[in-house]
């Protein structure tokens, strides 16, 4: 498993969550680290990512609630979600861009899913 998520859950509308995701530690090199979203009937989209220069860049829906960490030398990205409403309801994954061995191009791993219910 190249990443691996974890966190996600049932929570009241204005909850928190914090999703996790890690990386193996065998991995050579990431660039971008993020998180992405489907809902029911609805297509894959990004939440928010974070580059391997510290850049971030968040989807409109979630500018003010959400936030996105990454600590390089653990290889992880969080993502810290305050003040969740009912349409944040979605299966959230993880995303990376790595380089597994030294001699291997970059190219784009995904996570398990982790389920994230917003409802009273």
């Amino acid at each position: 498993v190249q990443l691996q998520a974890s966190g996600g859950g049932l929570v009241q509308p204005g909850g928190s969550l914090r999703l996790s995701c890690a990386a193996s530690r065998s991995i050579f090199s990431i660039d971008n680290m993020g998180w992405y979203r489907q809902a029911p009937g609805k297509q894959r989209e990004l939440v928010a990512v974070n580059t391997r220069g510290g850049n971030t860049n968040y989807a409109e829906s979630v500018k003010g609630r959400f936030t996105i960490s990454r600590d390089n030398a653990k290889k992880t990205v969080e993502l810290q979600m305050n003040g969740l409403k009912p349409e944040d309801t979605a299966v959230y994954y993880c995303y990376a861009e790595m380089r597994r061995f030294s001699w291997v191009e970059t190219r784009g791993y995904w996570g398990q899913g982790t389920q994230v219910t917003v409802s009273s």
